[in-house]
């Protein structure tokens, strides 16, 4: 039976809207800071919880997906996961599961968007840092890479634990998603003073939760 996407995939349930535009946008600006460089993995994080990351991942992979792009969205955060329930998918087996099984399947699943594949956290583990700091889980990371045009990876808030600044060294980018009204100003630099310590390459800062000015698309309706 089809699952009905979740609401906060606005660039399935209203792809007509401003917010997903939006995102759209968000994907052109990403493909085009990467022309010197391309960038077939990204990292997106927050300083706290609960700022939008995951949802903006999501529809973010989802424009990719919709543009022709094979793209793989991994769920890294192993204390909190949240994309399985996003797209409607279990969370029995995923990426620890494929960490645990060294060179065996691939725990992705399909999702409702052609083109567009979730591997989920899986199974929680009792020691998420150290798991995310294996060669181990770099050997998993190149070879996800091998298997999509664009490897997207969620991870947890950067000022609650120390994984996004140990996953930003094996991504080609990271992105900081802040929430208009909750981010403080203070903790957004923090974390850029973490990422930029762990020589990441930070593409920018997404705002999100922000009020929309009707009037800048009006064109869409």
């Amino acid at each position: 039976m089809a699952v009905a996407p979740h609401a906060d995939l606005v660039t399935l349930v209203n792809p007509r809207s401003s917010v997903a535009e939006a995102y759209r946008t968000l994907r052109t600006n990403i493909q085009l800071s990467s022309l010197d460089g391309p960038i077939k993995s990204l990292l997106v994080t927050s300083a706290g919880a609960d700022e939008g990351k995951s949802t903006t991942l999501a529809n973010l992979a989802v424009t990719f997906a919709q543009a022709g792009t094979r793209t793989l969205l991994v769920d890294c955060d192993l204390r909190r996961p949240s994309l399985h329930t996003l797209f409607g998918s279990g969370n029995e087996v995923g990426l620890t599961s494929m960490l645990l099984a060294e060179g065996g399947p691939n725990a992705a699943v399909a999702t409702a968007v052609e083109g567009l594949e979730l591997l989920p956290s899986g199974p929680p583990p009792p020691n998420p840092l150290e798991i995310l700091a294996s060669q181990r889980f770099a050997a998993l990371v190149e070879r996800l890479r091998g298997g999509a045009d664009l490897v997207l990876f969620d991870c947890p808030p950067a000022l609650a634990v120390s994984d996004a600044a140990v996953l930003s060294r094996q991504v080609d980018a990271v992105l900081l998603v802040a929430s208009a009204g909750k981010t403080k100003r203070d903790h957004a630099a923090r974390v850029r003073q973490q990422l930029d310590r762990a020589g990441a390459r930070v593409l920018g800062v997404v705002l999100a939760n922000a009020r929309v000015d009707a009037s800048v698309y009006s064109y869409y309706g």
